[in-house]
């Protein structure tokens, strides 16, 4: 995105966190983001987006999106990557499309990393 890249299973946690005010222990024990395709040889894995993670984004108003972005957009700083908060309003706002489309369809959204 904007020709900076992320940790896409870190972003999903962090999300997740600012968005449910939920501590990274509270995640680990209920196994989330949980993983639907562990790393095989091409190093490729598949997360799924949690039921809580998904409400918050197809729920979010304009700016609770803006507000999320922000804090991500700052915590990314804390540890030397650049994420402009209007970059991550972008990534967020569509990811919260992309979620609001899967849910009236009754469909899951998943993320990919290698």
């Amino acid at each position: 995105m904007a020709g900076r890249a992320y940790d896409p299973e870190e972003a999903v946690v962090e999300w997740e966190r600012l968005f449910a005010g939920v501590s990274f222990e509270q995640l680990v024990e209920a196994d989330e983001p949980r993983l639907v395709a562990d790393q095989a040889d091409d190093g490729c894995f598949v997360l799924a987006i949690s039921p809580r993670l998904s409400a918050a984004l197809a729920e979010a108003e304009r700016s609770e999106l803006t507000d999320v972005a922000v804090a991500w957009s700052f915590q990314r700083a804390e540890d030397g990557e650049v994420t402009a908060p209007e970059i991550a309003e972008v990534i967020l706002s569509d990811l919260a499309a992309l979620v609001s489309s899967a849910r009236r369809q009754g469909q899951n959204v998943y993320c990919w990393g290698a």
